[in-house]
């Protein structure tokens, strides 16, 4: 059973499967995020022990950047809008790009995201943490007054949870997205844009009161440890390729 399980992650699949399944798994992601119940006080005495730590290794400067950008014109609606179509829009552009050009590898990315969004799902039943602007800590909601998209409503808060903050997978999927595109691409110009991805969705999130640095951080190494176990599974059945990350030995 788990040399068949690895022989369906190696290969890719027909294109109605690979869509079927990013379906089917982003409703899950969904539903079991938003599982259990918990208070906004909980979550914001998580968000509380994940400042202090900030504080601790002084890289607490969320606040500053958000005031800092609010006061440049346009900036924050555009920043709304980046944050509202990057995570799912880029992602998934990302995944059908590699799927037509580079289907070898497309395995990889696909099992991925499954694992580390498995991994972040378990976190936020776990650890429900309150997003910077839910923190009562003077940051705006930039996506609610800017882009005029309020993520509080009862419509959206019924299709997410608000206080699955931590690990943030807007960041931890957009790592994934520029190293295979920097590592991928052939033009040097979209390889260049690819490494600079993160650091776009990362200023994206922060300025945005959506999360902060550590939850970035937390976000890229569920990514990682996802990757490191998607190469063992994925390339179990072609060894010498485990020394590669995207690039063709």
């Amino acid at each position: 059973m788990t040399t068949r399980v690895r022989h369906s992650l190696a290969r890719p699949w027909d294109g109605r499967a690979e869509l079927g399944l990013a379906v089917a798994l982003y409703a899950l992601y969904e539903l079991v995020r938003g599982f259990g119940s918990t208070s906004l006080t909980l979550a914001r005495a998580h968000t509380a022990d994940i400042v202090a730590l900030e504080r601790r290794l002084h890289v607490f400067g969320e606040l500053w950047l958000q005031r800092a950008v609010d006061g440049i014109p346009a900036v924050p609606s555009v920043l709304g809008f980046l944050y509202m179509s990057l995570h799912l829009g880029g992602t998934t552009a990302a995944l059908v790009w590699v799927y037509r050009r580079r289907r070898d590898w497309f395995p990889l990315l696909r099992t991925t995201i499954v694992l580390s969004t498995a991994m972040s799902l378990v976190i936020y039943v776990l650890y429900p943490a309150a997003p910077p602007r839910l923190a009562g800590l003077g940051f705006a909601d930039t996506v609610t007054s800017a882009a005029h998209v309020n993520l509080t409503s009862e419509a959206l808060g019924s299709l997410y949870n608000p206080f699955a903050a931590v690990p943030s997978l807007h960041f931890g999927y957009a790592l994934l997205v520029g190293v295979a595109v920097a590592a991928l691409a052939g033009r040097r110009v979209v390889r260049v844009l690819g490494a600079l991805y993160p650091a776009l969705m990362l200023f994206v999130i922060v300025a945005t009161g959506n999360h902060f640095l550590l939850d970035a951080a937390a976000g890229g190494a569920v990514t990682v440890v996802g990757f490191w176990l998607a190469r063992r599974l994925v390339l179990a059945r072609n060894p010498e390729r485990r020394s590669c990350i995207f690039v063709t030995c």
